[in-house]
């Protein structure tokens, strides 16, 4: 049997799979396993920050497996600390971290802590936590359940209580009450339909929410590791949360979950745990991945990649008017809106066809995650793949 009739007979359809098997890439380059070559405007969903088969993050993969893969959190791991020092410093916060296996673990690491925070502080328990209309952060239970989406929240309840939906930050101060122990946001929501938050309301929230001793928790699963142009999009919006979630583009490819927080003395030992998470291999991928990140955006290059792909995206958007009606998001997590959704869907057809990668957001949304390192050469590639794709169906 070949890949897709394995998938078919052996694998749980719980996702709507393009006929696609990728087999190499290099960069922002893929080939499948017909010889067709892509350019991919995805990187994994926001995952494969410093590129396909990225030689320094390999090599770093080859050594730490030839010595050790994987022990248990039972004791000290070297490049476990390493990788939380520098995403520590990378933040500029004071903050120490939590290493899992994926965003949803990351979250749940973050509801755990403002949970036993708002148990421990204060007269009444404090346990809601309002998150926003059209958020997602996770696919576990809670996670689900504190995605505000409806849609999401069938068939699998019942759920845990204590999350609030506010429609959006003006609204949040309305919900909070001497019960409510956190606030949970996406400075720019990813499958939301790539919608930044407005600056000031942010930044008012904060305020308000350290008056009312109630915490703060960005989820920047995936506008961390320099999506947004800073590590965080938390420095370009110029707060100091309580608790950052992180995942996808810090390990590169390699999966990992990081919940950091400045309320160090919150868990103790066995309030928390992962088998797996911060293992020898994930984080000496993602210290190789920090580094290179950290190159990247101090010799100037990040900034230039990120002017160059938004003005080939406004490029797109001008020539285009009759389809695109709004460019969205920050730097290298950008989109545009699509005037409906069948059009979309024919626009990221086609473009698979022409050979570029691209994907959905929302319901109306073309969203655009490239790697970090996309090459000019890559960039001009995909497009002219994209322009040629819209003009197929416009």
């Amino acid at each position: 049997m070949n890949t897709k009739e394995l998938d078919k007979k052996y694998v749980l359809p719980t996702y709507a799979r393009a006929d696609v098997e990728f087999v190499s890439g290099e960069n922002a380059r893929l080939r499948d396993s017909e010889g067709k070559e892509y350019i991919d405007f995805t990187s994994g969903i926001g995952v494969v920050s410093v590129g396909h088969a990225n030689k320094r993050v390999n090599n770093a993969i080859s050594s730490q497996i030839s010595k050790i893969t994987h022990i248990s959190n039972l004791y000290n791991i070297a490049p476990q600390a390493k990788a939380a020092q520098k995403i520590v410093e990378a933040s500029g916060y004071d903050m120490q971290c939590f290493f899992g296996n994926s965003g949803a673990e990351a979250n749940e690491g973050a509801i755990k802590i403002a949970r036993k925070f708002g148990e421990i502080n204060g007269v009444v328990k404090k346990y809601k936590i309002i998150t926003l209309q059209h958020s997602f952060h996770g696919r576990t239970i809670t996670t689900v359940k504190a995605t505000g989406q409806e849609s999401m929240h069938n068939y699998f309840g019942p759920f845990p209580d204590g999350f609030v939906y506010a429609e959006n930050i003006e609204q949040v101060e309305s919900l909070l009450d001497d019960h409510t122990c956190a606030v949970m946001i996406e400075l720019v929501q990813g499958e939301g339909g790539v919608q930044p938050q407005d600056k000031q309301a942010v930044q008012g929230l904060e305020k308000l929410l350290k008056s009312r001793g109630v915490l703060l928790i960005v989820d920047e699963v995936q506008t961390g590791a320099y999506r947004t142009g800073a590590f965080l999009a938390s420095q370009v919006y110029g707060i100091s949360p309580d608790i950052v979630t992180l995942a996808k583009g810090v390990g590169g490819g390699v999966p990992i979950g990081v919940v950091m927080t400045s309320l160090k003395d919150v868990l103790s030992a066995g309030d928390h745990g992962s088998t797996f998470g911060g293992n020898y291999l994930c984080t000496a991928a993602t210290c190789e991945v920090m580094d290179i990140l950290k190159e990247y955006k101090e010799s100037g290059e990040l900034e230039k990649n990120i002017i160059l792909f938004n003005k080939e995206v406004e490029k797109l958007q001008a020539k285009y008017s009759e389809i695109f009606t709004q460019k969205v998001g920050i730097g290298m997590m950008c989109g545009l809106r699509v005037k409906d959704a069948d059009t979309l869907g024919k626009i990221i057809l086609s473009a698979r066809e022409n050979g570029v990668m691209v994907l959905k957001a929302g319901r109306n949304t073309l969203r655009f995650l490239p790697p970090l390192t996309i090459t000019k050469e890559e960039i001009d590639e995909g497009f002219t793949s994209l322009n040629r794709a819209i003009s197929s169906i416009s």
